[in-house]
Parts: C-alpha cells; sequence; structure tokens
C-alpha cells in the first residue's frame, strides 16, 4: 500500500497562526515550552460518540514539517497595512531553519472518544506549537467526523456491506480522497474512489451510470452491451425507465451470462419504492435460480433511512451511500479546538493556564492532559477520566462529570487504558502507525466494547466521562482566580504548580 500523498505544506496554517509566532520570537519567548490538546465539545450527528480518525494524515504532515523557500519567498511578500513587509528578515530565517522539536501524543484511529477528551497533545517550544494548530484541526475534524458517520451508517445497515461513493459531491478533490479513508476506517467494505482504492488498498467497487443506458435504443440493449464488455463486473441499474421491467431484462442478460460461464453479480435500484421494489426483485431474482445474485441500493441514503427500511425488511444485500456520508451530513463539521493548558521556561515548572468563558461549555481544562479508560477484564467500557498527567490519577479513581458534577467512583484495581501514546519525542517519529485494516478492525472492536445505549440512532444514552478529581478542583481554583483577577487587574494572579 501506498503512503498517502496530500497537498500539505508548512502553509497549511492560518495567517494568524505566523503572525501569533513572529510575536512570540520578538518577545523572545518563542523557546518557552507550551502544552495544547485537540479537543471537541460535541458528539456530531446528535449522538453519543465519535471515531477517532486521523492521525496517520496528521503524522504525514508531521514528518514533512518545513518551511522551504517557495513559502518564505511567499511570506516575505506579505505587507502590512502600512506597505511595508508584514515580517521581518530575522523571523523568516529562523522560519528558514525551523525543524520540529515538539513531542506529540494522541489517541490511536478508531478509538471511540467522547467531548472534552484530548485526541492530541502538543507539548513544545511555544511557536512551533501555534504554528501545527490549523492543519492538525482540519485533520482530526474532518476525518473525525466522517468515520463517525460511517459508523452509524454500518451499524444501521446491520452488518451489511456498506460501499463509500460520494467522490462527486464531495468537499473538493482532497476532502473525496480523505473521506474515502475515514469512511473505510469507520466501517465501510469500499469505495468507488480509484485514487483512495490505489492509495490505501481499500476494495473499490462501481456499476453504470444512467447515462449507460440512456445511450441505446432501449435498456436491454444496454444490458447486453454492459455485460459483452464487463461480463465479470455486472450489477445492472435498473431504474432508468420502470425498476421491475429493468430486473426482468437484468435476468434475461444474466441467463446469457450463464450459458458464457459468467454470472451476474446483481442489480442496483437507486429511485421509487426501494422497501417494495427489494422484496419483489428478491422474488423474481430467485423465482428465475439467481438466489446470490445480490441487490444494491443507493440514493441519498443515511442511518436513519437504512434503519427504517431494515426495519420493514427490505431485501438490500449491500448500501451505495454518497452525499450524505462523504460530506457529513447533517453537521458540516465535529467543532474540534485546539487549546493552551500550560506553560513553562526551558527547564522551568509548568504554569496553568485556563480560558473563562460566559458559556460554561467554553471554559477551558488546564494542565497537560491525558485520557484514562477504565473497562471489564473483556474490554467493555465502564467510565473515562480525563487526568492531569503531573497531578496522577488516584485509586479509587473519583471522576466528577463536567456538566452536572455528578460523581462516579471506580474501585481501585480496576482495568484501565491510558488512551494517548507516543507519537512524536522531540520531533523524531516513535510511533509505528497500524495499517488501514488494523485501524478499521480496531474501531469495529471499540464499538462492540462500548455501552449499546450510547450507540442507539433514536435517544442515545451519553457515556460516562468526567475530570478526576484533583483535575476538577484545580480548574475550580484557576475559574476563581481568573475571575477574581478579572476584579483586580492590577493584581497578578499565580497559577504555578507549585502552589498548589
Amino acid at each position: 500500500m501506498k503512503p498517502a500523498q496530500h497537498n500539505f505544506s508548512a502553509l497549511t496554517t492560518d495567517l494568524y497562526e505566523v503572525t501569533m509566532a513572529c510575536g512570540y520570537w520578538k518577545a523572545g519567548v518563542n523557546d518557552y515550552e507550551a502544552a495544547f490538546h485537540v479537543t471537541f465539545r460535541e458528539n456530531p450527528f446528535g449522538g453519543q460518540f465519535t471515531v477517532a480518525c486521523g492521525l496517520a494524515t496528521a503524522i504525514d504532515f508531521l514528518r514533512s514539517f518545513q518551511f522551504t523557500e517557495t513559502e518564505i519567498a511567499y511570506l516575505a511578500s506579505q505587507r502590512g497595512n502600512d506597505g511595508k513587509p508584514l515580517f521581518d528578515s530575522g523571523f523568516l530565517d529562523y522560519l528558514r531553519n525551523l525543524r520540529l522539536r515538539c513531542d506529540i501524543d494522541a489517541i490511536p484511529e478508531g478509538t471511540l472518544v467522547f467531548p472534552n477528551e484530548p485526541l492530541v497533545r502538543v507539548r513544545g517550544p511555544i511557536a512551533q506549537c501555534q504554528l501545527l494548530e490549523t492543519a492538525l484541526l482540519n485533520i482530526c475534524n474532518f476525518e473525525s467526523l466522517i468515520a463517525t458517520k460511517a459508523a452509524r451508517v454500518c451499524m444501521a445497515a446491520e452488518n451489511d456491506p456498506v460501499i463509500e461513493f460520494g467522490l462527486r459531491r464531495a468537499q473538493g478533490v482532497d476532502g473525496g480522497f480523505t473521506a474515502a479513508r475515514a469512511a473505510y476506517i469507520g466501517g465501510c467494505a469500499g469505495t468507488s474512489n480509484l485514487q483512495a482504492g490505489q492509495r490505501f488498498g481499500i476494495q473499490v467497487s462501481g456499476t453504470q451510470a444512467h447515462s449507460w443506458i440512456m445511450f441505446f435504443e432501449n435498456e436491454r440493449e444496454a444490458f447486453e452491451q454492459y455485460a459483452r464488455a464487463m461480463p465479470n463486473n455486472c450489477i445492472f441499474l435498473v431504474d432508468t425507465y420502470n425498476s421491475i421491467e429493468g430486473v426482468r431484462h437484468a435476468i434475461d442478460v444474466a441467463g446469457q451470462l450463464r450459458e458464457q460461464g459468467h454470472e451476474m453479480i446483481g442489480v442496483r435500484l437507486d429511485s421509487g419504492d426501494r422497501v417494495a421494489l427489494s422484496i419483489e426483485a428478491r422474488r423474481m431474482l430467485d423465482q428465475a435460480g439467481f438466489t446470490s445474485a445480490k441487490i444494491v441500493c443507493s440514493g441519498d441514503l443515511d442511518e436513519y433511512i437504512i434503519a427504517d427500511m431494515k426495519q420493514n425488511a427490505a431485501k438490500i444485500d449491500v448500501w451505495g451511500v454518497g452525499t450524505k456520508l462523504t460530506t457529513g451530513q447533517p453537521d458540516a463539521a465535529l467543532g474540534g479546538i485546539y487549546k493552551l493548558g500550560a506553560v513553562r521556561r526551558p527547564g522551568g515548572q509548568w504554569q496553568y493556564r485556563i480560558k473563562l468563558s460566559d458559556e460554561h461549555a467554553k471554559t477551558s481544562f488546564p494542565g497537560s492532559l491525558q485520557v484514562r479508560r477504565f473497562h471489564q477484564p473483556d474490554g467493555r467500557f465502564i467510565a473515562d477520566a480525563i487526568y492531569e498527567t503531573d497531578h496522577g490519577i488516584g485509586e479509587p479513581c473519583e471522576i466528577v462529570a463536567i456538566e452536572t458534577k455528578k460523581e462516579t467512583k471506580i474501585p481501585a484495581k480496576t482495568y484501565y487504558s491510558d488512551l494517548l501514546v507516543a507519537v512524536f519525542r522531540r520531533g523524531e517519529l516513535v510511533y509505528e502507525a497500524p495499517n488501514i485494516e488494523v485501524s478499521r478492525e480496531y474501531a469495529r472492536q471499540q464499538l462492540s466494547c462500548a455501552p449499546p445505549e450510547i450507540l442507539q440512532l433514536k435517544k442515545p444514552a451519553p457515556y460516562k466521562i468526567g475530570l478526576e478529581r484533583s483535575l476538577h478542583e484545580l480548574r475550580s481554583k484557576l475559574i476563581a482566580r481568573a475571575k477574581e483577577q478579572c476584579r483586580q487587574p492590577n493584581e497578578r494572579a499565580d497559577y504555578r504548580r507549585s502552589s498548589e
């Protein structure tokens, strides 16, 4: 399998990331260390889980992170509102010589994750951490969104194969390419996207379009010509004129194929009352002796439509899901954020940082964070605790829910796994990313270990997750101090760890 070739550069970022890096450099603090986290506040699609995805793509970006001379020249061409260069030559020399020196930890692809848990932790020189923000958010937000949508669609299909084929309506060519990868990790069995098939080793699938049927004088001729051209790839699209007549024509041509030593794969229904049509098509195919022929369904499908069709006993074998999967409808984005948790002078102690907001959900979390998942011996999830790495986590562990403040006590000696794993150390890759098949299987295992009530399409129950007690108490103290500082702006609040 060939590695992915994304169109990344050091300029895969927003202007303000570079202006902030310049500011750190001019202030002489660009080598102060910082701890940032990629997190998100809400699960997508009204659900109660998210599938982490995008780490392998992020690794591709990070391994090649370096400003080229062409990119330096572009930055040198930027002007401020006085017409003078936006960036001085000293800062551009700093970027020219910059090499990644960050420690980066992340949650492996395919892991089920939940709001406020860090998907990625970045620790290193503040200017470098800042420059990575936009690309990491772009990668994790989109791929996690699509992997989650795919998982929901595949669960609705109840283990029937689901084929992703939304490239033509994807958010750009790269969006379609990336979506195919994420959808496969989320559970899809294949894709129509040949580029993704080549790069990632995903099984590709495709039939013919209505234009093929319409080109010929009649549907039967179109099927016969396709069978002559592609006798080992015959799935006939039967709804161009009349679906039932289309099934009859497909059966006739399938008989000819069989005489020549080939078997029709099946028929595709793309419109109409697909429940009733599938039931009748299955009866006709079986009666004609084509009991192994597949019925493929497509046409603006999503998890809710599929679940409803299954409930009504549709005889569908394979589901082709395009637009609503590949574009993550109805949610446009996961809504991931990149927040600063702590800073320190080189060789100094961490100073915690917290962002306040009138919206309680937007108040950030201090420190350098890790997630501990408690589970049964067989892997079934019990609860997750977000904790601060320097404070550690006690036994028994007390988890405080972020919104409700409800407490959960996890008994000592409960099985657990810490989710964030080392990926880069001082800019050097120390993690071997699993291949896409392993990540896909891991996602399937994760779904099988999750509490069933959180996976329901309708009225799913929330998963137990919260802050480990010492982190909850630290956050509460910092919120109180920050509010006091706001009331007394001339007094400096001390956030140093040593004072806690």
